[in-house]
């Protein structure tokens, strides 16, 4: 099973989104989380040290869970998706 993390500053739209679109695939588990205080549901060390693979939406939302979780990170890769925040909830 591969834990998967999907970070995006509010965790409104764009990583929910791919949480719900994994959600079901038998050989993942997967959430999602946000960087902001505003965010739905703020990452935490725990979300961190979970996942095997990190997402994040746009390259310069990279520097904010490294910059939070520096010590954490050090091992893992940060996977940028390139999706422009100008979706909303399970759009295609």
């Amino acid at each position: 099973m591969t834990n998967i993390l999907f970070i995006f500053s509010r965790n409104k739209w764009r990583s929910p989104t791919g949480e719900q679109v994994w959600r079901n695939h038998p050989e993942v588990a997967v959430r999602s989380a946000g960087t902001s205080p505003k965010a739905r549901r703020t990452a935490t060390a725990k979300d961190i040290q979970w996942a095997d693979v990190i997402f994040v939406m746009e390259e310069k939302l990279k520097n904010r869970p490294k910059a939070q979780f520096t010590r954490l990170l050090e091992y893992k890769d940060i996977n940028i998706l390139n999706i422009p925040d100008e979706y909303q909830y399970m759009d295609e």
